[in-house]
């Protein structure tokens, strides 16, 4: 060993105290975690039942639930789309009436399955929910 190597001892309490630096940057529990600021008071998130009477309807909801944010997203692409002047009214006109029959579609498989819109709003915890609050 020489002289400008470091002791075997010394670099693993180099790394201890690179890791304890590392894990104090990091929220200890998720009560440490701040919640974004709101109105309303928090729910417990919902699960996904596991029930075997439900799990038809559950499907159903994850399913209409990706939808939704697929169509939401479409839905703010063709705003930017409109906005920046790339399409014709024609496909302007054509767009929002897709895009609007597309709504009603989901507002009518909700009730099919008898969930709301509002059903489909996952609670993701400290993240907040995945689709944005209705307008």
């Amino acid at each position: 060993m020489t002289a400008d190597e470091p002791r075997p001892g010394t670099r693993f309490d180099d790394v201890a105290d690179a890791a304890a630096r590392a894990f104090r940057l990091l929220p200890a529990a998720p009560q440490d975690v701040p919640y974004p600021a709101s109105t309303e008071p928090r729910s417990a998130a919902h699960r996904v039942s596991t029930d075997p009477d439900t799990v038809e309807r559950d499907l159903i909801k994850l399913v209409l639930t990706l939808v939704e944010l697929l169509r939401q997203l479409m839905e703010r692409q063709a705003l930017q789309r409109v906005d920046a002047g790339d399409l014709t009214e024609e496909q302007e006109e054509r767009l929002g009436a897709t895009l609007m029959i597309l709504h009603d579609r989901m507002v009518e498989l909700c009730a099919q399955y008898d969930l709301s819109m509002k059903d489909l709003n996952l609670d993701l915890g400290p993240l907040g929910t995945l689709l944005p609050p209705a307008e």
